[in-house]
């Protein structure tokens, strides 16, 4: 049995859409399954817009845990506009961030950090 260019170029196709396929299942995976969820509570320090295709808001949260202790950083992206707007009207109040990790997002497309912040909520 002869293999021909047809089936040669056939397989080829189908390899191709099944890494395709298979990219876009394990991405869409990263990015709803949480592999931890959680609260830190601090000071916005800066919060920006950034992306070319799919923007994505990329800030910092200033976390002090002791008074006299030296503070903390986490940075933290968000993905939607709404809660992006919410932690905008709190810069420079304490509050609290609720997210989740996302390990394994395999590109920063979505986002530069593994942290994702889903709610925020101002605490003074």
């Amino acid at each position: 049995m002869a293999i021909t260019k047809k089936k040669v170029f056939l397989s080829l196709i189908l390899f191709v859409l099944f890494v395709i396929v298979a990219f876009s299942g394990y991405t869409w995976l990263a990015l709803h399954w949480s592999f931890s969820r959680g609260e830190r509570v601090g000071y916005v320090q800066k919060i920006s817009q950034k992306g070319w295709l799919i923007n994505t808001w990329e800030g910092e949260l200033q976390m002090m845990p002791v008074p006299g202790a030296m503070p903390d950083k986490f940075v933290f992206s968000v993905r939607g506009d709404a809660v992006a707007q919410k932690i905008n009207g709190t810069v420079g109040k304490k509050v609290s961030l609720m997210y989740e990790q996302h390990k394994g997002v395999p590109t920063n497309f979505f986002g530069e950090t593994e942290y994702y912040v889903t709610d925020v909520k101002v605490l003074e």
